[in-house]
């Protein structure tokens, strides 16, 4: 459903969800009753009638969006007809509880559309946690977004996953929902082309995504199934699971010492890749493989990868590039760079 705004939800009941059963027959209770799971939000106001013959599209892990401006300020640099967002939050106590997508949208002249990934009922990780003073969330409210220069026709969502893992206890950061993607179409020519925001689970092992991956395929099929398609965003592609990177470090480095591009090109560990090709879909022409898409703190040493793809059918995709994630005094403003890239239809 498309709405003007999210319907909100209580903190009362926000409160009254995190701190009851945490079971995943309670979540799925949850998350039937939470409207914002199944409304896409629309807002701002195309500048750009259309987009001629070929079509420019970032796409970004912007991790909360907190850093809006200097994150404007490297769109604005890039003149993107489409912008594909993951990670952005509205009404969290972490990135100052604004609606921060609005504001980027206004900075850009482009329209907008976002859908839920999660309904937060708390604060964030253990460091957002100790770094907000105890605020609470206004509205609570972190997915996955588009903007455009040029109008979006037809948004839809698709939730990729009802397990509601995140909920459980032992996860430390109570959320109700899944991960999810949100598309559109735009005009390329005589055209209209399916763009996707994408945003898989980085806590499941290589077939979970592979899963979520089948179901987001069959989703845009069922769509539009002649349109050429972009699929860009965070596909996690880290090419293990959860506890076999974090549990025992050493071993984790001593895989990547025996394979060191492994990170960097993970489709033999990543079944996913596999799946795109046998539908149609190229990733070869259409990113970067100069550096990883990850990015650390100075001074942390964890490995990195590349583990956001933009995916193509029916395009050719030229100049891809990744660009660098900072602040003007070198800090990151993302954990994440940016991907850009340019298609037209074959």
């Amino acid at each position: 459903m498309l709405v003007p705004q999210l319907t909100h939800v209580p903190v009362a009941v926000r409160n009254a969800m995190r701190d009851g059963p945490r079971d995943s027959a309670t979540h799925l209770r949850h998350a039937a009753a939470v409207p914002a799971l199944g409304e896409i939000e629309i807002g701002g106001k195309a500048s750009r009638e259309s987009a001629g013959e070929s079509l420019t599209v970032m796409a970004w892990n912007v991790e909360r969006l907190r850093h809006v401006d200097a994150i404007a300020a490297m769109i604005a640099g890039q003149a993107p007809h489409v912008v594909l967002l993951s990670e952005v939050d509205k009404g969290m106590a972490r990135s100052g509880n604004g609606h921060l997508l609005s504001r980027l949208a206004d900075r850009l002249g482009h329209s907008y559309a976002y859908g839920v990934e999660f309904l937060e009922l708390g604060t964030g990780n253990e460091a957002e946690q100790a770094a907000n003073d105890g605020a609470e969330n206004v509205e609570g409210f972190h997915g996955n977004a588009i903007t455009s220069a040029v109008p979006l026709l037809r948004p839809f969502l698709v939730r990729l996953d009802a397990a509601g893992a995140w909920f459980l206890p032992e996860h430390g950061q109570p959320r109700i929902g899944g991960r999810m993607a949100l598309g559109g179409q735009v005009t390329v020519g005589e055209r209209r082309v399916t763009v996707v925001s994408v945003h898989l689970e980085n806590r499941t092992a290589p077939a979970g995504r592979a899963d979520q991956t089948r179901h987001l395929l069959d989703a845009i099929d069922r769509y539009d199934a002649e349109a050429p398609v972009l699929i860009g965003g965070d596909f996690n592609t880290l090419t293990a699971t959860y506890e076999e990177r974090h549990a025992d470090p050493a071993a984790w480095q001593a895989c990547i010492d025996a394979e060191p591009d492994r990170l960097m090109c993970p489709d033999r560990h990543e079944p996913l890749f596999a799946i795109m090709a046998e539908r149609g879909y190229d990733w070869r022409d259409a990113n970067a493989f100069d550096k990883p898409t990850q990015r650390r703190p100075a001074g942390d040493s964890t490995p990195t990868g590349h583990i956001d793809w933009f995916f193509t059918r029916g395009l050719a995709a030229s100049a891809p590039e990744t660009l660098p994630a900072v602040l003007p005094d070198g800090s990151p403003s993302a954990d994440h760079e940016a991907l850009v890239v340019t298609v037209r239809v074959r």
